[in-house]
């Protein structure tokens, strides 16, 4: 029975959980001291061990709502909702959710949702008025990028804007951004629709990271290789896939990423929970099921 129980319980979270040019007009904003702390790129020498929660996901879902899984205080979850929106989710259960949209959305509400302005499978113009922190990833005017250093109990959310292809073809300034997450004494980042390689500038406000959220359809956003570059440059150890629309695109990807020596994994629920002791020594590509 007690078993059953824990059963019950993972299952249960598990569910609820799924520029080129750099900003001219406004400087970026003075990193802070934490930034450096939290974000050093030191990572564990230990063998890879992200650690999916196994349950099925049939069973238990009018229960959703009931129960809730304890995170310890260096464990972060992420759960794939599909498309570019993924939940993440702090030790203090502080609740992100990425690139926030009418299409595809996670099963709880959110503290924070981030968007982005290239699709509007990537935005809304009508999010939930219970979310209390709404970050649009672009802002009033291309001369006036987004810039946000949002503090959510143990939770900072900050973003990098980037450039994007507007729908005639040219080029919408700042129209996405690359939003990190600290928490966890982690930092994760969710590249929206990137669109083009980073700069140094970019980088070096960005700073080291230890989880990156990746599009890799290789068409509509920055195509394989540049992304496989972009990542190389972010030196992150754990890569999660999304915007691969099939199997096809999302294997393009995991070939050039086996050839550059990086492990890919294939997890078997949309849902994993990391912490900087559980990373990776080198590179790996994680595969959450999705869209």
């Amino acid at each position: 029975m007690a078993v059953r129980l824990s059963l019950v319980m993972t299952l249960a979270a598990g569910i609820a959980l799924f520029a080129s040019a750099p900003a001219s007009a406004q400087s970026p904003p003075a990193a802070k001291p934490e930034m450096r702390e939290n974000c050093p790129g030191l990572v564990a020498s230990k063998a890879p061990r992200a650690i999916p929660a196994a349950f099925q996901h049939s069973a238990l879902k009018t229960r959703v709502n009931a129960l809730q899984l304890a995170l310890n205080p260096d464990q972060v979850r992420i759960s794939y909702s599909g498309h570019s929106t993924l939940l993440v989710e702090s030790p203090q259960l502080v609740r992100v959710a990425t690139d926030y949209n009418d299409y595809v959305r996670p099963m709880v509400l959110p503290d924070i949702a981030t968007m982005n302005h290239a699709h509007s499978t990537h935005y809304t113009d009508r999010p939930d008025p219970r979310i209390p922190h709404v970050l649009r990833g672009w802002g009033p005017s291309p001369e006036q990028p987004a810039r946000h250093d949002v503090q959510v109990r143990d939770v900072r959310v900050r973003n990098v804007p980037t450039n994007i292809r507007d729908w005639a073809g040219g080029t919408e300034r700042h129209g996405n951004s690359i939003f990190i997450y600290e928490m966890a004494n982690m930092c994760i980042a969710h590249l929206g629709h990137l669109h083009h390689t980073l700069t140094q500038q970019q980088l070096d406000e960005i700073g080291r990271i230890d989880i990156v959220f990746a599009p890799v359809d290789g068409t509509l956003t920055l195509d394989t290789d540049g992304m496989i570059d972009v990542l190389q440059s972010m030196k992150a150890q754990l890569i999660v896939p999304m915007h691969f629309f099939s199997s096809f695109t999302l294997h393009r990807f995991l070939d050039v990423a086996k050839n550059r020596k990086w492990d890919v994994e294939f997890a078997p629920v949309p849902m994993t929970t990391v912490s900087k002791t559980t990373l990776p020594a080198n590179p790996k590509v994680l595969v959450l099921p999705g869209r």
